[in-house]
């Protein structure tokens, strides 16, 4: 009775906090659509074309009548470190970070005006072409990383202040 009592407590606390998933209504809900209408602008480099693409696949593509526009811009450096005695780097740490505006594209209003940012480890091996191949593989990988980050950010922003905003 004890552990009936504790668990019907339990899950009206839950209901309480007014928890809601970002995305409910699916591809269909508020928050989806309005992240359909995020244009991305250029974002120059290699490194811009990687995030770009990555946020265009999470936010559903190119946009004919953008609601926002979406504005990034990328510090890309990598740095080395572990250096053994005779002065040669043992490992990177590649660092990429954002800057991104959301914009009103009708008001011009900057909406979001926030920064993400990862990083990632490399072992630096004797094989030159072996670290560029990982230092590439690390841009990629933090370029996925940034995008996702920066679309659950704006999926808040959305979800908190409501679509027509």
């Amino acid at each position: 009775m004890r552990r009936t009592l504790s668990l019907g407590v339990a899950f009206l606390a839950l209901s309480a906090c007014q928890l809601r998933p970002l995305y409910s209504g699916g591809g269909g809900g508020p928050v989806a659509q309005s992240l359909r209408s995020v244009q991305v602008s250029p974002i120059g480099g290699r490194a811009g074309w990687l995030v770009r693409t990555a946020l265009q696949d999470r936010l559903g593509g190119e946009v004919d009548s953008p609601r926002y526009r979406l504005e990034v811009e990328l510090d890309d450096q990598i740095t080395g470190f572990g250096i053994r005695s005779d002065d040669v780097v043992t490992r990177e740490r590649r660092t990429l970070r954002a800057r991104y505006r959301l914009v009103d594209s009708a008001r011009g209003t900057v909406l979001v005006d926030a920064t993400a940012g990862s990083d990632a480890g490399i072992d630096v091996v004797s094989s030159e072409y072996a670290t560029v191949a990982a230092e590439q593989t690390a841009l990629e990988r933090l370029s996925r990383e940034i995008a996702d980050q920066i679309v659950t950010r704006l999926g808040l922003y959305i979800s908190r202040t409501g679509p027509s905003r």
